[in-house]
């Protein structure tokens, strides 16, 4: 059974940090691509930042320049480091995995920003 196991997030205040890891258990992780998520309250789900099977990434206009999303294939786990963090970061953050029609999700980590 595929399990996307996120962990990292918490309480920060404004302008902190916070990195985001997901360890998955997919079998041949390398080639799938990786992705954030996240759904900030009586929001939709919005992509945040994604990382394909050969390194390229792309961001969500408002986080490009403080987000960064890498992913390590040895140990199976994406990560995404978020700097200067503002209250409308506030969202749960899902981790996503896919390749062709396969998708896989995580429960969610809880990100809030606030003083």
């Amino acid at each position: 059974q595929v399990q996307l196991v996120e962990s990292g997030g918490g309480l920060v205040q404004p302008g902190g940090s916070l990195r985001l890891s997901c360890a998955a258990s997919l079998s041949i992780f390398s080639m799938y691509a990786m992705a954030w998520y996240r759904q900030g309250p009586g929001k939709q789900r919005e992509l945040v930042a994604v990382i394909t099977s050969g390194g390229s990434t792309n961001y969500l206009d408002s986080v490009k320049g403080r987000f960064t999303i890498s992913r390590d294939n040895a140990k199976n786990t994406v990560y995404l480091q978020m700097n200067s963090l503002k209250p409308e970061d506030t969202a749960v953050y899902y981790c996503n995995a896919h390749y062709a029609s396969i998708y896989y999700w995580g429960q969610g980590t809880q990100v809030t920003v606030s003083s």
